[in-house]
């Protein structure tokens, strides 16, 4: 029998670098001929710095004299903004003509007018008995539920359901010192006994009128506020 000839093998080929490697060899040499432009510019700035300095004390010399326009006007701003909330009044005629909300934002701004510099409006949906948060000088924290009545002291008078459900929050869950409900209208009598029970505080149209148009703080107008939490200057 004839034997046949061993199949022949096929030279191994080459691995040939794909596209992909290409790709990415390209990508890395501009990379490295962008760093290199950039490094070679950078070098040329600072050389051309050093030889022109006076550019340099120019520059700052603008920047600092922008800054301190910038800081100034700053202080002033504040300055006004400060002494115009000194200077907040509101008569119970324009408060009688505010909305819900103006009111609420209206007895923020008399909480910050006597210091309660983080004075903040929250009254909303689910506000749970909170329309006015604040913190006053002394450290004690403020829970304020609003009751705006258009006709003043004709309208509906804020009941012992008002002050109930301010009654279960204000401490409980808003952590509050010192729990206030305030109205430019009336307040039934069941409903300051209950506030008296429950050391709820009561600003009614006549404390309202007193606060808004004076100069004194809400906690100078009203009785057996807690102690301050801190000593200050004022204490």
């Amino acid at each position: 029998m004839s034997r046949r000839p061993p199949p022949r093998r096929s030279p191994a080929r080459r691995p040939r670098r794909g596209r992909r490697q290409q790709r990415d060899d390209m990508q890395l040499l501009v990379v490295g001929v962008a760093a290199v432009a950039a490094i070679s510019l950078m070098i040329m700035v600072v050389n051309w710095l050093i030889a022109h300095w006076w550019v340099l004390l120019a520059a700052a010399l603008v920047l600092l004299l922008g800054g301190l326009g910038w800081w100034q006007h700053r202080t002033r701003r504040a300055q006004w903004q400060q002494a115009r909330a000194r200077a907040l009044r509101y008569g119970l005629a324009q408060l009688d003509a505010l909305t819900h909300h103006q009111f609420e934002h209206a007895i923020r701004d008399l909480m910050h007018r006597d210091g309660c510099a983080n004075a903040v409006q929250v009254g909303g949906r689910g506000d749970l008995g909170a329309d006015v948060k604040a913190t006053d000088p002394y450290g004690r924290r403020w829970v304020i539920q609003c009751k705006h009545r258009r006709a003043g002291n004709r309208g509906a008078a804020v009941g012992t359901p008002a002050l109930q459900v301010l009654n279960g929050t204000g401490r409980p869950v808003h952590q509050a010192d010192v729990v206030v409900l305030v109205t430019n209208g009336r307040i039934t009598q069941p409903g300051r006994a209950f506030a008296r029970q429950q050391r709820l505080h009561l600003v009614d149209r006549h404390v309202l009128a007193q606060w808004a148009a004076g100069s004194r703080p809400l906690w100078e107008l009203l009785g057996a506020v807690p102690p301050p939490r801190r000593p200050t200057a004022r204490s």
